[in-house]
């Protein structure tokens, strides 16, 4: 019997490939898609300076209207976290995959045995983790400026929060998946100001006519820019959790089926 032999037991080094199980191949996409967002100083720029900015400008800054009461921080929060979310879920990832698009990043990656699926479940869980972490800077910034969450508006708060980044991250794939990148880069830009002033305007503005609140609150950004205002004061909004699952789901159908790599 040779030393190998007698060191290693019949059959250690025998090839036994078989395919990577559904959690392995998503947990590999979502580190790379998560890399990848850290990275891009830009996106870090749209989704953390601007809504830091905001959050602390709007609530120190002597303000008239609306937002000029003693509580404003209660209002500005879930504003400012709206706009997070959008931004990372639907700006960010709109560009940023037209462009991998563009580049020839994405045909490579459908070169792979990642199914389609993979490759939207990986960007949005990466999303998500990001947004997770800017929920909490921003809520300690407001806890900072003296916004006073109660620990049932919180939990509420953080299933809107992630219902919300589902639906736009579905949204910016749909979007960066199918048009071109230069389309993609004015559309997105373009859509994200008419979004934030529809989200604004159903937070911050009072006494609005019946049927313009029905309507904002049918666009995804008014939607959960309500149910989170709710969420954070513990109720919840029901329309506003319907909405975001219709456009959700139908985005993340579209964006599964007419995703494209190139």
């Amino acid at each position: 019997m040779t030393d190998a032999a007698a060191r290693f037991a019949p059959g250690t080094f025998r090839p036994d490939p078989r395919p990577a199980t559904r959690a392995a191949m998503l947990a590999a996409q979502t580190r790379m898609e998560l890399i990848l967002l850290l990275r891009n100083g830009e996106q870090l720029l749209l989704t953390m300076f601007i809504p830091i900015t905001l959050l602390i400008g709007l609530t120190l800054l002597p303000l008239s209207g609306s937002l000029g009461s003693h509580h404003r921080v209660d209002r500005i929060v879930p504003a400012v976290m709206m706009l997070a979310i959008m931004s990372t879920g639907f700006t960010g990832q709109a560009i940023a995959v037209g462009f991998d698009r563009r580049y020839g990043a994405l045909k490579r990656l459908g070169a792979t045995a990642l199914p389609r699926w993979g490759i939207v479940g990986g960007k949005c869980a990466a999303v998500l983790i990001v947004v997770v972490l800017q929920s909490v800077l921003l809520g300690l910034i407001g806890v900072a400026l003296g916004w006073r969450p109660s620990i049932t508006g919180l939990l509420f708060g953080a299933v809107v929060i992630a219902l919300g980044t589902a639906t736009f991250t579905a949204l910016g794939l749909l979007l960066g998946g199918t048009l071109k990148a230069e389309i993609v880069l004015a559309l997105a830009n373009i859509l994200w100001f008419v979004l934030l002033g529809v989200g604004s305007l159903v937070v911050t503005a009072d006494n609005m006519p019946t049927a313009v609140t029905v309507v904002a609150r049918l666009i995804p950004s008014g939607a959960l820019a309500q149910a989170l205002d709710s969420a954070l004061h513990t109720s919840v909004d029901w329309y506003g959790l319907v909405v975001l699952v219709v456009w959700g789901a139908g985005a993340g159908c579209l964006a599964t089926r007419w995703f494209r790599f190139d």
